[in-house]
């Protein structure tokens, strides 16, 4: 999944945006601390003083989560009209919140205009579970990588995300689920990582993350910082569809777990379901797999693998799939495939997908079936994509009905 901006005819008309609706000024949101320092000092503050500034505005931005300046109540007023007058910390706008019956979340979200742009949306999902919490992120606007079964690849792109971006759908996340301290906590208490609503981080939203590196990186490595939104590592997975040179900087530079879009275990078909294997083929990506920073039978690389009924999930396609497979350290995880208004596909039956996760447990890898969430409000993987082609209202309440009779209220 990966993306720049898809734009329907009736979106081709200029958006309608007031001004003042948006904060144009550079967001402190998604700066190292290097960054940050140099920001400071390029605005007027003392060097003496940038090291504790940027340690305060680093704890109100990120352990705190404030969206305002007047909130940082160890600054000084002086400072935070500076501040005011020359950034912003503005949280995206959100165009439209949906709770599935599942209670997953989907926030349709839009940033302002960068250059001579325009404003653009992405979708942003919630999946609470039992003991965790996993936000579902997007890294571009649309996907470059049209994958034959995946509604946000017909969705072409617009442009990439900034770190800014990515971060701030963390930070908004926590904003709605209440998972940041108040104003009475105490300054100096440091809100534990157990009970967090959101204790887990996918980058599988819109987009292909390797495709927009460096500001991936970036939010990543804000992300899992322990003086801030301290999210570990462990519990941060970026998914690829297989951007092979990208994959070991992956490990190299960012330390987080990797999970890969497989789909088919041949080549040909391959080609078909996910384009970007006719430039890295299925060779080259099991070595970067093999080769990834890190890997262990501690730190397993994700394999996800959607179930499409008579094209990939056959006995034949489990038993090539494990010897694909040999010598990494690896989990399946079956993706019932999830439909969306125009695909062609349909979702393998429910003995097929059983009998094909039993074979792969026989042989010793685990092969947990993911349970669809958030299939009636279009949240479900590889069902994202922006309001720029949104569907209309009255054919999105068709849509949900047509999921309701096919697979009941929950």
């Amino acid at each position: 999944m990966t993306a720049m901006e898809a734009l329907s005819p009736a979106a081709l008309k200029p958006m309608a945006v007031s001004p003042a609706m948006f904060d144009t000024k550079p967001s402190l949101i998604g700066l190292s601390r290097e960054e940050l320092a140099k920001a400071l000092v390029e605005k007027g503050i003392a060097e003496r003083q940038v090291k504790m500034r940027v340690q305060q505005i680093w704890h109100w931005l990120y352990v705190r989560g404030i969206s305002d300046f007047d909130d940082m109540l160890n600054v000084s007023k002086d400072l935070r009209e500076l501040l005011r007058t020359h950034f912003t910390i503005q949280r995206p706008e959100i165009v439209e919140e949906q709770i599935s019956n599942d209670g997953t979340r989907k926030w349709l979200l839009r940033f302002p205009p960068r250059g001579a742009g325009r404003p653009v949306e992405i979708e942003t999902v919630y999946i609470p579970e039992e003991g965790r919490g996993t936000l579902c992120v997007s890294s571009q606007v649309g996907c470059t990588l049209t994958c034959d079964f995946c509604h946000t690849g017909t969705q072409r792109l617009v442009r990439n995300l900034t770190a800014e971006e990515i971060l701030s759908q963390l930070l908004l996340a926590r904003d709605r689920l209440g998972d940041f301290p108040d104003r009475n906590t105490p300054q100096g208490a440091i809100v534990p990582a157990e009970g967090r609503k959101v204790s887990n981080m996918v980058m599988m939203g819109m987009g292909e993350p390797l495709y927009n590196f460096e500001n991936v990186k970036t939010a990543l490595l804000i992300a899992s910082d322990g003086d801030g939104l301290a999210l570990s590592k462990r519990r941060i997975t970026l998914s690829t569809s297989g951007v092979v040179p990208e994959i070991y900087r992956t490990g190299a530079e960012t330390g987080v777990m990797l999970a890969i879009s497989l789909h088919a275990v041949r080549d040909d078909l391959r080609d078909h379901l996910v384009p970007i294997n006719k430039k890295f083929p299925l060779k080259q990506l099991m070595e970067a797999c093999r080769a990834y920073p890190g890997v262990s039978n501690a730190r397993r690389i994700t394999f996800e693998y959607v179930m499409l009924k008579g094209v990939n999930d056959s006995l034949a396609d489990a038993r090539d799939l494990i010897k694909l497979l040999k010598g990494v350290p690896a989990k399946i995880n079956l993706i019932p495939f999830n439909p969306w208004p125009g695909s062609k596909y349909e979702c393998s039956d429910w003995e097929t997908i059983e009998a094909f996760a039993e074979f792969i447990n026989q042989a010793g890898y685990a092969s947990p079936i993911r349970t669809p969430r958030g299939r009636d409000i279009l949240a479900a993987c590889g069902q994202l994509k922006s309001d720029s082609e949104r569907m209309r209202k009255t054919d999105r309440l068709a849509f949900e009905a047509m999921m309701i009779a096919n697979h009941g209220e929950d």
